[in-house]
């Protein structure tokens, strides 16, 4: 439960390198690197905890993207919406299937034995597979417009707001 709070409680952020190395060298992290850190340090300590990705494909719209995360991250949304992928992390635990969204610092915590919400709205799980990254960079680049997804990204990387941790 420690580890799982000490990784939620780094600030979002891309890292200069985006891995699990570059969010520990920062102590920042996006749902990509923070998770993938998680993941590395659950299978190396906790092993019977089994943890695996998974990426969501959903859609944000402006109205999501504002009772979540707040007006900044609601301004970089389009009236259309937009498309994003999600990573989060799935364990084993007692006998349970847990899924851990260590992606923001705020909201409530984990309680050490029942799911979290995940830090985006409804979609399509896809279990990652051995590379997660190179699966994540093809849902991407199958579903999601840079120009307009990397703007949003950048604005969920401003200071937080009160609204900042709940589901879209």
């Amino acid at each position: 439960m420690e580890v799982v709070e000490a990784v939620r409680s780094m600030p979002y952020g891309r890292p200069r390198e985006r891995s699990a190395r570059g969010a520990l060298a920062e102590w920042r992290g996006t749902c990509s690197t923070k998770h993938a850190l998680l993941a590395a340090i659950l299978a190396e300590h906790w092993p019977d905890t089994r943890p695996r990705l998974v990426h969501r494909v959903y859609r944000c719209t402006p109205e999501d993207a504002s009772r979540s995360f707040g007006p900044a991250a609601a301004a970089a949304v389009p009236e259309e919406g937009l498309w994003d992928v999600h990573r989060y992390l799935i364990i084993d635990l007692n006998g349970n299937r847990v899924v851990i969204d260590v992606t923001f610092p705020s909201g409530a915590g984990w309680d050490g034995a029942t799911s979290m919400p995940l830090a985006c709205g409804q979609g399509t799980d896809h279990p990652a597979g051995p590379d997660p990254d190179a699966d994540k960079r093809a849902l991407e680049e199958a579903y999601c417009d840079p120009a307009v997804r990397e703007p949003f990204i950048a604005a969920l990387s401003e200071p937080a707001t009160p609204l900042r941790g709940g589901p879209v």
